[in-house]
């Protein structure tokens, strides 16, 4: 390829097309800048990025939409200039936690723990749905902090800051962790009411503790696929209960006659 204006490089696509790339070499790291239709455009992204990596008063909200270089790789290059690291996603880190932002105004909240992760993944939305390719599958990051995917803010779970945005394991709070599983209150106190789908929501039944409810849902599977319900439902997976435990309550935990009596049409 051949260089012209400084920073861009000419390619030639597989039909013969030409474009022009933009490059700079920082900190002994080639980092690749873009694809543009003119060297111009190119040239205007090389001469962005390396007024940003030299001026340390350049900040993140210092960015315009009119701006050469994509929003990305501007907060690339801001972590790598602050921080010493680059990553190919835009992140910027800080001591005990980091931001990946999609706008100026508009990022998430990590833990430092979940550096690596978003790293090395795109976040990337639909509406309000976010979520990364992993192994060719598309990865609702919600369910990370175990938010299932129909769950309700405020009923199922909440951030307890009130930032919506901020996914620190210490701001999450996940208040019904089960399928079919709702906290209510009762007389001062808190049961579990269970819910199943059928062609409506069903009651399964109401429990003094979240696991019993939590399994009460398993057992109303079990009866509606044995009754010729041909739906997949999610069962509730209880981590570290002895199996022997488990099925003494699924012995014992009452099901609505409704369900025990059910009958496929």
């Amino acid at each position: 390829m051949k260089q012209q204006l400084a920073g861009v490089y000419t390619a030639k696509r597989k039909d013969g097309s030409i474009y022009y790339r933009a490059s700079l070499t920082y900190r002994n790291k080639h980092i690749s800048l873009g694809s543009y239709a003119s060297s111009y455009d190119a040239h205007q992204c090389y001469l962005s990025a390396s007024a940003l990596i030299k001026d340390s008063s350049i900040t993140l909200n210092a960015y315009r939409p009119d701006c050469a270089l994509s929003f990305e790789k501007w907060v690339c290059l801001l972590n790598f200039r602050d921080n010493g690291i680059y990553f190919s996603t835009p992140i910027y880190i800080r001591p005990k936690f980091f931001y990946y932002y999609f706008s100026p105004s508009d990022f998430f909240i990590f833990d430092t723990e979940d550096l690596f992760y978003y790293s090395s993944r795109k976040i990337s939305h639909r509406g309000n749905h976010y979520f990364v390719a992993d192994y060719g599958m598309q990865i609702n990051i919600m369910g990370r902090y175990g938010i299932k995917n129909h769950a309700v803010e405020g009923r199922d779970y909440r951030f307890i800051n009130g930032n919506n945005r901020d996914f620190r394991y210490e701001n999450i709070e996940i208040i019904n962790r089960y399928n079919g599983v709702r906290a209510v209150n009762h007389k001062g106190g808190t049961v579990y009411q269970v819910k199943i789908h059928v062609k409506g929501n069903v009651t399964v039944g109401t429990y003094p503790s979240e696991l019993e409810a939590a399994i009460a849902y398993n057992k109303a599977i079990d009866l509606l696929k044995k009754a010729g319900v041909n739906k997949a439902y999610a069962p509730n997976y209880m981590e570290g209960v002895p199996p022997a435990v488990y099925a003494d309550i699924y012995s014992s935990v009452k099901i609505s006659p409704h369900l025990t009596n059910y009958r496929s049409e």
